[in-house]
């Protein structure tokens, strides 16, 4: 309980009033359930429906690269009807997702059943942010970062209660992804609760706008913003990393207790909400964004020499290994949540930030479906692998350094230099 009155500390001013604070409470609710499962879901393909190692890893893939749509799709439905009512539908959807994956054993039916869950889960987190920068207005990047600290919280709280399902065995995991889907049905009631946020958007007829004199800029033909979204994928894969690749290592290559990979997870979410806020001041200008580029780089490297040390001893040895691999990839994953939010930003024109940032949000979308090979990759050559991982990752951090050099415009404050003893 202490982890969420510490998340809940940052609420105290939360931007978008009432409804902001509900949406607080329906990331939480939404977060709880995901826990739940994320924590156990490899576990209970490898032991309940007993796939195969690169199945699983094949199932996490394809549904990923199939919710790279969710994000457009999710965008063209905000522009067609109002948020509140497709946020419940896509709940709903999520919810159906997750049960229909009780009812079979069959591979493409399993995969079928990921990839909608997948659709719905890249749709809401389009739509959740949308609302969230109509009700938070010009504080919405502040309210983005609470709502992560407070989402992560309920994380931890999900992988909490699923460590404590496994002293059950395998009985527990069909159980747990019922949680999840309950946690869907809540999270739709609680929308249902709140108002639809005024829209900016209108139609400008030829007569207010006769005859521009510019086309709009366009990622697309931005070679540069390109590259840097490329580069970006490359260092989502700590999520990869933390998802898929931790648990299948500890279950497949070290001599770990399996419950170790929820506590991980709650590792995870608990750091998080321990540092995120705290950290976002050193990254708070474009110049300081980039400058964490090295230090992320040289964390990398070290999560990937832990985890390969962790399979060469005994379960002493494992288990210290994975537990500082996992606290080197959640610092990863802080420090880039950082660099990511001010550079995503610096390096788009003021005038085209939307289509941009669209263009940038593809990059978590596409590590989701490439990230999950990457990392069994990693696990089907070894401790030399994840070698190997860490060092790829990282040099992609220097690349990206070097890339965004001459991009950089004046330094801008993108995250508010607060502290939580100032709440």
């Amino acid at each position: 309980m202490n982890l969420v009155r510490r998340a809940t500390a940052w609420t105290a001013r939360v931007p978008g009033g009432a409804d902001g604070r509900r949406m607080l409470g329906i990331a939480l609710v939404d977060r709880v359930g995901s826990g739940l499962w994320a924590a156990v879901s490899v576990l209970y393909f490898t032991f309940v429906t007993d796939l195969t190692v690169a199945e699983v890893g094949t199932l996490v893939a394809v549904s990923g690269a199939i919710g790279i749509a969710g994000a457009p799709l999710g965008g063209r439905l905000a522009d067609r009807l109002p948020l509140t009512r497709v946020l419940i539908a896509l709940q709903i959807l999520r919810a159906l997702g997750s049960l229909a994956l009780l009812t079979t054993h069959n591979y493409a039916l399993l995969l079928l059943f990921a990839a909608v869950s997948s659709l719905g889960d890249r749709s809401a987190n389009v739509i959740t942010r949308l609302y969230a920068t109509r009700v938070a207005g010009p504080e919405r990047v502040r309210y983005q970062a609470v709502q992560r600290t407070v989402a992560n919280a309920g994380w931890a709280i999900g992988g909490l209660t699923a460590a404590a399902a496994l002293a059950l065995g395998p009985a527990a995991y069909p159980w747990l992804l019922i949680g999840d889907a309950l946690s869907f049905v809540g999270a739709a009631a609680l929308t249902a609760r709140c108002g639809e946020p005024p829209s900016p958007s209108r139609v400008v007829t030829a007569s207010e706008n006769p005859a521009p004199t510019t086309k709009p800029a366009t990622p697309w033909r931005d070679r540069t913003y390109l590259a840097y979204v490329a580069t970006d994928t490359v260092l989502y894969l700590d999520d990869a990393a933390f998802r898929v690749g931790l648990p299948l290592w500890i279950v497949h290559a070290t001599e770990a207790p399996h419950g170790l990979a929820p506590l991980l997870m709650v590792l995870n979410n608990v750091l998080v909400v321990a540092l995120q806020v705290p950290m976002a001041r050193f990254g708070a200008t474009t110049h300081a964004a980039r400058a964490l580029l090295l230090p992320l780089s040289m964390i990398f490297v070290s999560a990937g020499v832990a985890m390969a040390f962790s399979a060469t001893g005994g379960p002493t040895l494992a288990v210290v290994c994975l537990t500082l691999a996992a606290a080197a990839f959640t610092l990863a994953e802080i420090i880039h949540a950082t660099i990511s939010w001010e550079l995503s930003i610096a390096l788009a024109p003021d005038h085209a930030q939307g289509a941009y940032l669209g263009a940038h949000g593809l990059a978590q979308s596409v590590q989701r479906s490439a990230g999950p090979l990457a990392v069994t990759a990693a696990i089907a050559t070894g401790p030399v692998g994840w070698t190997v991982f860490g060092a790829t990752v990282a040099a992609t951090g220097l690349l990206q350094h070097r890339l965004v050099r001459r991009r950089l415009p004046r330094p801008a404050l993108s995250v508010p230099p607060v502290t939580v003893s100032e709440h």
